[in-house]
């Protein structure tokens, strides 16, 4: 069994004076509670888990997509750009994109240059782009066009990657973890980007999924215990 540090029991006890892990709490409440346990000597992520009511192992149950947070990451994102033409690349680039271009690029990916949180490409740059499935594919990097990171404006989709537009997938267990923001972040907006990607995912069920589709959401900071967030899924009328 993992052994907790003295600094990790500190936190857990604080958490159970505000009235514990376990018990669900609304979103306002959550966000308070989480930001004091953001302790560390950095700037702490916030990260949300959401464990989804999946088969996996449906091909009509897959869930990913992408989805801009009203109040954006609070991170500075790193977009490659593949692109079919001179003026897409230049429109990528003059986007933000740290790197943009067509098979130099590609060829650059293959030879382990890996330095980008977001990958982008135009329909067309697909067939090239298709030879690094086996690179980005575990890493989660792969451009798909449910995600939104295929896309033929390259440079709108750059503008939108960079200000805060997130990328979600569900793991094995049917789990999706985000960054919803960091530490610094007001607690409002903080609330408010959870909110809205709950909201979207909820909306976003898979029309075969019976029953409750999020069943556990929880909220934590980097280096700090998950705090269970509360979450009532709207019924259909």
């Amino acid at each position: 069994m993992k052994t907790r540090s003295k600094r990790y029991k500190a936190l857990v006890a604080t958490a159970e004076k505000a009235g514990g892990l376990k018990t669900p709490k609304d979103v306002a409440a959550a966000v308070a509670l989480v930001k004091q346990l953001a302790k560390a000597k950095f700037t702490e992520s916030i990260d949300l888990s959401v464990c989804l009511n999946l088969d996996t192992k449906k091909a009509d149950q897959q869930f990913r997509g992408s989805f801009a947070l009203p109040h954006g990451t609070g991170r500075d994102v790193r977009v490659v750009a593949f692109a079919d033409d001179a003026d897409k690349i230049a429109a990528a680039l003059a986007a933000g994109a740290i790197k943009a271009g067509g098979e130099d690029v590609v060829k650059e990916v293959e030879g382990g240059f890996m330095d980008f949180d977001v990958a982008i490409s135009t329909p067309k740059m697909m067939r090239l782009v298709g030879r690094l499935g086996k690179v980005l594919g575990p890493r989660g990097l792969m451009p798909s066009p449910k995600s939104g990171t295929v896309a033929d404006d390259i440079a709108a989709a750059v503008k939108e990657f960079k200000g805060g537009k997130i990328e979600f997938r569900s793991d094995a267990a049917g789990n999706v973890h985000v960054r919803v923001g960091t530490a610094k972040f007001e607690e409002a907006k903080l609330a408010e980007n959870i909110s809205a990607f709950l909201t979207h995912v909820a909306d976003s069920r898979p029309s075969t999924v019976k029953g409750t589709f999020i069943k556990t959401v929880t909220l934590s900071p980097t280096m700090g215990p998950g705090v269970r967030v509360a979450f009532v899924e709207q019924k259909e009328a």
